[in-house]
């Protein structure tokens, strides 16, 4: 798979706490992505966050959480990142889900030159 020049960022922010089907949602959601054939998604669990309830998430030692923030972001071609939009607003019940521009500069999928 080849990307390169403008292309899509979709950042979705969900709860590591949150669930769908009786899974971890950032789970699904990468596993969905994947089976739908993206060129790739990151989920990245936060050290500390807030949402529109305003209460703070934190992995500090004094303070720990059981629902840590976690941000699962693609990089694809808008065509695609668009079939997979009706899916993931199915699964987000709780979360934030953006769409930005981005310009890919470099993608290589298949190891090292040379």
């Amino acid at each position: 798979m080849k990307i390169q020049g403008k292309a899509k960022s979709l950042t979705i922010y969900v709860g590591e706490s949150d669930h769908y089907h009786h899974r971890p949602l950032y789970q699904v959601l990468v596993e969905t992505l994947r089976e739908r054939g993206l060129a790739g998604a990151t989920a990245l669990r936060g050290i500390e966050g807030f949402g529109k309830a305003s209460r703070i998430h934190t992995a500090s030692i004094l303070r720990l959480s059981e629902d840590l923030p976690v941000v699962i972001n693609v990089v694809d071609s808008e065509e695609r990142i668009r079939s997979v939009l009706p899916l993931i607003e199915e699964m987000v019940s709780d979360g934030l889900v953006t769409l930005a521009d981005v310009e890919v500069i470099i993608y290589r999928a298949d190891g090292p030159p040379g």
